[in-house]
């Protein structure tokens, strides 16, 4: 009889939560192989796989500590010092120029870019071409 209560009582589910199985170093791809859901309720912790694989890490995880989205992002297109395109827009007025990336960023990232020809430091969002747009299309 006692059974069949407890077979009736709902019983409160687990949340799963996302945690490294392996020490992931800063700026890596997550991949399949590098996550794994665990059956705990982990504040902060991704509760999907497929939300964090192909994302880059920001910083080193540790075997076993939660995967938080505040901790991934884009995979970097641009590495810092590298020469890129730098494209200023406005209108229909395009000119293109090369810039060196004064830091690291995936595509939708805003980083400061030095323009080589002038020397000026300007803002640019990366493109998923690699290539750092200025200023705006109208």
């Amino acid at each position: 009889m006692w059974r069949l209560v407890l077979l009736l009582v709902p019983m409160p589910a687990l949340a799963e939560s996302l945690v490294a199985t392996q020490t992931i170093r800063a700026h890596s791809v997550l991949r399949a192989e590098d996550v794994t859901l665990v059956a705990a309720e982990i504040p902060g912790a991704l509760t999907d796989p497929a939300a964090a694989i192909g994302l880059e890490t920001r910083t080193t995880i540790y075997p076993g500590r939660p995967i938080r989205q505040a901790e991934l992002g884009p995979p970097a297109l641009v590495e810092r010092n590298q020469v890129v395109p730098l494209v200023y827009e406005m209108g229909s007025l395009s000119i293109l120029t090369e810039g060196r990336a004064l830091e690291r960023g995936g595509q939708g990232d805003l980083i400061r870019i030095m323009n080589i020809g002038s020397r000026a430091t300007v803002s640019g969002r990366v493109g998923p071409d690699g290539i750092v747009r200025v200023g705006h299309k109208s």
